[in-house]
């Protein structure tokens, strides 16, 4: 092989290592393009037999580079600070109701609801609309039905 492929083979390989550390995919799908255009010159310059080493090489070099970068890689000190090893398993929205189970159940309203917000059912947060239309913080409500995975409260009246 000849310089010119080289070159871009190991421009190639570098921007695909970068991959990991540099955020989207921009420099992966340009490396990518790289290495292709190596293979393309060498199946130009050398024909068949020198553009199928190329392509053998460059397909051997991106296993050995992705090998390095997810089984080795995270094993060093530094990539030990690169990868994570917790998942999160919290959840930004509210539970969904389950129908039956908090039917007619009494709830505490933790936003205002005008006409939505979030009521609190025995330690739970719930999205909900108030049927009887603005309810306070703090209101005590009763839950009445549920439409598409969101209570349907009123207001509770107190006798």
């Amino acid at each position: 092989m000849n310089t010119p492929v080289l070159v871009l083979f190991a421009v190639g390989l570098v921007l695909l290592g970068f991959e990991v550390i540099v955020p989207g995919a921009v420099m992966g799908i340009i490396g990518g393009l790289f290495l292709i255009g190596g293979v393309a010159m060498a199946f130009l310059e050398h024909g068949a037999e020198g553009g199928l080493l190329a392509l053998g090489v460059a397909l051997g070099a991106v296993v050995a580079l992705v090998y390095f970068e997810f089984r080795i890689l995270p094993r060093t000190r530094a990539g030990k600070k690169m990868f994570l090893k917790a998942s999160i398993d919290a959840t930004s929205q509210p539970a969904v109701a389950e129908g039956e189970a908090v039917l007619g159940k009494s709830a505490r309203a933790v936003t205002a609801l005008s006409p939505t917000g979030l009521v609190e059912i025995e330690g739970r947060r719930y999205e909900a609309r108030c049927d009887s239309g603005f309810a306070v913080e703090g209101a005590h409500l009763r839950v009445v039905r549920v439409e598409s995975f969101q209570l349907v409260v009123m207001a509770e009246v107190t006798p």
